[in-house]
């Protein structure tokens, strides 16, 4: 396979890579190509379910797939709005970066949900990047067909607006935990957060494919060995334990008095 490579750009096979060096690694700056989707894939994504047959069938038609490898850059920050995004595989992480550079964890995308909302409503540009953290396929759906398809449906539009006031809860949490100096703290403060999500959601202790270290420390700006320390500690005491991809919240009030501070974990 020949490759011809022009400044930041590497082509390859067709396919178009642009370097991204926040990313330490070259991402793809993809353009789906247009292609069916079938119905009873779009129907089975929860903000579409509501919508008409004939409506989704129409939409299944302009819709575009793609795959993304680990760590791919699946939307750009800073670009005009162009699709609505839906996950059917894998899994997405919103970042960005602070102003020295630092990745910073904002949220996840599950295989179901939907991302690019935000641009989408007020016709701004893309707020964050969006990665894939396991290898993902994605369907697009142009923003100028769906917006006014979603609008249209009052069920639809006040999912949308639930979506984004939960979404801004989310962000000023985390700025919360993020002001906390002691990362003993912030880990203990994101794993209570974490078991209050999974409450809402299941009503148990178990938070359902939780982040991994490496994750988790990008969502609360530290190291990965960090997290890890905590999570012995922890695991020592009882308070959390490891299921398969899953994690058990076994003491909450434990890891809530060690995110206020009011114990040493260490001691």
């Amino acid at each position: 396979m020949s490759v011809v490579t022009d400044g930041d750009v590497l082509r390859m096979g067709g396919r178009e890579l642009l370097h991204n060096p926040m990313f330490g690694q070259r991402s793809r700056s993809f353009c789906p190509v247009a292609m069916s989707v079938p119905v009873t894939v779009l129907q089975g994504l929860p903000l579409l379910s509501s919508i008409p047959h004939v409506t989704v069938a129409h939409l299944a038609l302009s819709a575009s797939e793609g795959s993304f490898a680990k760590r791919e850059v699946v939307l750009q920050k800073g670009n005009a709005p162009s699709a609505l995004c839906f996950l059917l595989e894998g899994r997405l992480q919103g970042v960005d970066f602070t102003m020295d550079g630092r990745e910073v964890g904002l949220y996840f995308i599950s295989p179901g949900d939907y991302f690019g909302e935000v641009a989408l409503v007020d016709g701004q540009v893309q707020p964050e990047y969006v990665t894939a953290v396991a290898r993902s396929r994605v369907v697009f759906i142009g923003h100028e067909l769906i917006k006014p398809i979603l609008f249209a449906s009052p069920k639809v539009a006040e999912a949308l607006c639930t979506r984004l006031a939960t979404r801004l809860r989310s962000v000023s949490a985390q700025r919360v935990i993020l002001g906390l100096s002691n990362p003993v703290q912030r880990v203990c403060a994101q794993l209570e957060q974490f078991y209050g999500a999974a409450r809402a959601v299941n009503a148990n202790h178990r938070v359902l494919n939780a982040p991994t270290h490496q994750e988790l420390a990008i969502m609360i700006n530290t190291s990965r060995e960090t997290v890890t320390r905590v999570f012995q500690l922890l695991q020592g005491r009882g308070a959390v334990e490891r299921d398969g991809n899953d994690l058990m919240i076994l003491d909450p009030i434990f890891i809530g008095q060690a995110a206020s501070g009011k114990l040493d974990l260490s001691k």
